[in-house]
């Protein structure tokens, strides 16, 4: 029987005796041991020598292969960002809630690195977005405000992420990637013109845009009371309905003989409430369609948008893009409806949370994120793909309609959306997962901020940060690989429009190693992220 090995016994070679036996040439014979004394013992010699280097060769070849987890640190990854809106830290299981169910976030949690100090560079959703998508604070590139309009308010109006600015969509772009934006995007459309589109996504760095170019406001859902400008509005309604009180009067007064007043004085007054009335509401009275659109690259698909179907094609498209691009790599950034109000939930959500509508939505959503992980899966790009979830900033904690709430929880911080200083309007969920290549269940205490996923996904494909502007984001990589104990943030700067309002200052040397330990202004109960109002402040440790 031939054995699986190269024996070599007493024979005949250059005065001595050989004799080879191996199964690589003939493995079917019964007996492969040749006496090399026979006419062609070199050549059967020459040829089992070849064999046996081919095959070590190969099998060291295989044995010296890096596994796929690191050979993916060295190819382009495809990268997933899932960013939730105004979603509350303290409404995901992961973070401490046990009576919202979210299986599929709690899932990336477990197989990924958890952030416990994720940190929003704004408690607001515009320059909140901006610092997110160019690694810098938001007052740096002029997408903060002074007075109460801090986000953007109108498709139609003038503003939004400078064209000098460079997202990390436009490096990756460069880096031959497939980029697309799936969802939200509230970063301003126009410049000068209603067709010029200098804001929008495709200017930014994305190939593919389908969503809104605004953001979710109660106007978009008829059910749902108006919020645009809401207690403007009543004023203004107010005035009109005393101008029209007021000429009716002087109607019936001049018809009744009781008041003197001339005709064409009370033509006046009428055609004056008519234009006072047409001046506001042309604008206010449609709201919902110039401002709830949906968009597909430069082309308005839904002009108002049917809410109804908004989250099935936005999933739709999300997971087409996903399939599309399956043999290049991608970055799919993926920017929820949910959970802003006016809180677009299917009919299959609804009534099935312990929370109401509102937990209906984020259960909703976790949904939504367990689709596109199955995507992931079913094209077999989960050990080749970054994920990262995190909110844009905290949850509205006043957000309510009669008894209903319709905001979020922000857990143990207090504040919420648009409050400065205080950590539940910046404080957010943060987990990335990358199976191989960040330990899964890792949980990490440092400080980081959203403005970090700019170096971090700008590194990882290759690409090299701008040199001729501050970029405020750090790489998380060495972090969440565990190569580096410490953040490389030692301040992180909390502004509400162009005022800061606290410094969280970690010092990374120190032999005092309390992740929590901050230092930051205080302000008074209730105080919200506006100049006009007045605080208290003074340095203070908590």
């Amino acid at each position: 029987m031939c054995r699986g090995d190269l024996v070599i016994t007493a024979g005949a070679w250059g005065g001595r005796k050989v004799k080879i036996c191996t199964p690589f040439l003939f493995p079917q014979a019964k007996n492969c041991c040749f006496d090399l004394n026979t006419p062609n013992a070199k050549m059967i010699w020459q040829l089992t020598s070849y064999w046996k280097s081919l095959v070590t060769s190969v099998i060291f070849g295989l044995l010296l292969q890096p596994p796929l987890a690191q050979l993916s640190t060295i190819t382009q990854p495809n990268f997933v960002l899932l960013m939730a809106d105004d979603l509350g830290i303290g409404d995901v299981g992961c973070y401490g809630n046990d009576t919202i169910r979210t299986p599929n976030i709690d899932r990336l949690a477990k197989e990924g690195v958890k952030l416990t100090q994720h940190i929003a560079a704004a408690p607001l959703c515009t320059p909140s977005r901006a610092a997110f998508l160019t690694g810098r604070y938001p007052l740096r590139s002029g997408m903060d405000a002074i007075n109460n309009y801090r986000v953007i308010f109108w498709n139609g109006g003038s503003g939004g992420l400078p064209p000098n600015e460079t997202t990390f969509a436009k490096i990756l772009q460069q880096q031959g990637y497939s980029t697309g934006l799936i969802g939200k995007w509230h970063q301003g459309v126009n410049c000068e013109s209603r067709n010029d589109h200098c804001h929008h996504p495709l200017n930014h760095g994305f190939d593919y845009f389908y969503g809104m170019p605004f953001t979710l406001i109660s106007d978009c859902q008829t059910t749902e009371a108006p919020e645009m400008d809401r207690v403007f509005r009543r004023k203004l309604w107010l005035y009109t309905q005393m101008i029209c009180l007021f000429t009716l009067t002087a109607a019936l007064g001049r018809i009744t003989g009781l008041i003197p007043v001339r005709w064409k004085t009370l033509t006046c007054l009428a055609g004056f409430s008519l234009l006072f009335f047409v001046s506001w509401f042309s604008s206010y009275g449609f709201v919902r369609y110039w401002n709830c659109i949906m968009m597909r690259n430069h082309e308005i698909t839904e002009q108002p948008m049917v809410t109804e179907r908004t989250t099935s094609l936005i999933l739709r498209e999300s997971i087409a893009f996903i399939e599309r691009n399956k043999h290049k790599p991608f970055l799919l950034f993926l920017s929820f409806l949910h959970s802003h109000t006016p809180l677009l939930t299917t009919e299959k959500f609804i009534g099935k949370s312990s929370h109401g509508l509102y937990g209906d939505n984020v259960e909703e959503m976790d949904w939504m994120v367990g689709q596109v992980l199955d995507a992931i899966d079913k094209e077999g790009l989960k050990s080749t793909t970054l994920v990262y979830f995190a909110s844009d900033h905290g949850g509205w904690l006043e957000r309510q309609e009669d008894t209903r709430q319709l905001g979020g929880w922000n857990g143990i911080y207090r504040g919420g959306k648009a409050m400065g200083g205080w950590e539940g309007g910046i404080r957010v969920p943060g987990i990335l997962r990358w199976p191989g290549v960040l330990p899964a269940g890792t949980v990490i205490n440092e400080p980081t901020s959203l403005m970090d996923i700019y170096p971090t996904v700008t590194h990882l494909a290759g690409g090299v940060v701008p040199q001729d502007r501050v970029i405020d984001g750090r790489d998380l990589m060495p972090l969440l690989q565990g190569r580096a104990e410490h953040s490389e943030h030692e301040f992180l700067f909390h502004y509400c429009g162009i005022h800061l309002h606290a410094v969280r200052w970690h010092q990374k040397d120190s032999e005092y190693k309390n992740p929590l330990e901050e230092l930051r202004w205080s302000h008074l109960e209730g105080s919200l992220c506006d100049p006009k109002i007045p605080s208290t402040r003074g340095w203070s440790l908590l």
